[in-house]
């Protein structure tokens, strides 16, 4: 998503920052993917290059990332809700079983998100979200929050979407949700903002807290493969120039770091250059600059958690 101006909501006020404030969350996801998206997490997450992480509890390499989070709750790490398994090399399964509607002929997630929302039932989206929320409190972590793995509950492949178990489970577990309550840039259409707009009173009717805008880059490098390949350089004067554009409010900004090594090579179809560029980028000077300069306030998903708890008290 690329900026647009829009008005943002009063969650900065209510955080304490101040009407024009320009706060960020710099979340990492697919925590627990692989080991190569493991060690370059807790690297950035440790040194405070980014403010959250979100783990996917089914994968293989979830009980490092789970392990790590229970020994250190001062850190904000929240679950990727998981509905999917996109690769062709590395799979994974649903926590509650493959005799269910989540699984495609091999017994794994679907790889897309059209198939999620054509073929799974509620009461088994339901049962697996709650499940992989309830692995990682019996790991021990402290989640902070709840987001969604390639936007499987949004709705944004066919209109279908899961969106009232997910705030059902935020809800009862007072936990913040990754919801834009905007659409910017020009891919956003009047009809799209306006069930944006329903999705973001039903969290606000059962408390959930939601954030005012979510951004990225492309998640592909451009001309990948090709000799005119995008080099880290042009990465990252694309970061800068999205974080120079962030607007007040608060703007979750999500990246995939990993270690671009041989591990993440053997997991991936694509994007491995990538996804080291992004571990690279979050501990390059010139991007810490770059945040300085603009005034950017960082911010944490625990202090969603805990205006939402103070609030639904």
């Amino acid at each position: 998503m690329t900026p647009e101006t829009a008005a943002p909501s009063d969650l900065a006020q209510r955080l304490g920052l101040g009407a024009t404030a320009r706060g960020i969350i710099i979340n990492a996801d697919d925590f627990g993917m692989c080991h190569a998206a493991n060690t370059a997490i807790i690297e950035l997450l440790t040194a405070g290059r980014i403010d959250s992480t979100t783990v996917m509890v089914p994968c293989a390499w979830a009980p490092e990332a789970l392990s790590f989070a229970a020994s250190r709750t001062d850190l904000d790490v929240g679950v990727h809700l998981v509905l999917t398994s996109e690769w062709t090399r590395y799979r994974w399964r649903p926590l509650t079983g493959t005799a269910s509607t989540l699984v495609d002929d091999d017994g794994f997630f679907p790889a897309d998100v059209a198939r999620v929302e054509r073929s799974a039932d509620d009461d088994d989206v339901a049962a697996e979200l709650a499940a992989q929320l309830q692995a990682a409190f019996d790991a021990g972590v402290d989640v902070t929050h709840l987001d969604n793995h390639m936007g499987s509950v949004y709705g944004l492949a066919t209109g279908r979407d899961f969106l009232r178990p997910v705030f059902e489970l935020a809800a009862r577990h007072r936990l913040p949700f990754r919801l834009p309550r905007r659409l910017d840039g020009p891919e956003a259409d009047a009809a799209l903002q306006a069930t944006l707009d329903e999705a973001s009173a039903a969290a606000d009717a059962l408390g959930v807290e939601i954030v005012d805008r979510l951004w990225t880059h492309p998640f592909a490098l451009v001309d990948e493969g090709a000799a005119t390949e995008e080099g880290y350089e042009q990465v990252r004067d694309g970061f800068v120039a999205l974080l120079r554009a962030v607007q007040p409010g608060v703007t979750e900004i999500y990246l995939h770091p990993m270690v671009d090594d041989h591990e993440l090579r053997a997991v991936v179809d694509f994007s491995a250059a990538k996804r080291g560029y992004e571990r690279r980028l979050l501990a390059d000077p010139v991007v810490a600059q770059t945040m300085t300069e603009e005034g950017l306030v960082r911010v944490g998903w625990r202090d969603l958690r805990d205006l939402q708890r103070k609030e639904r008290r």
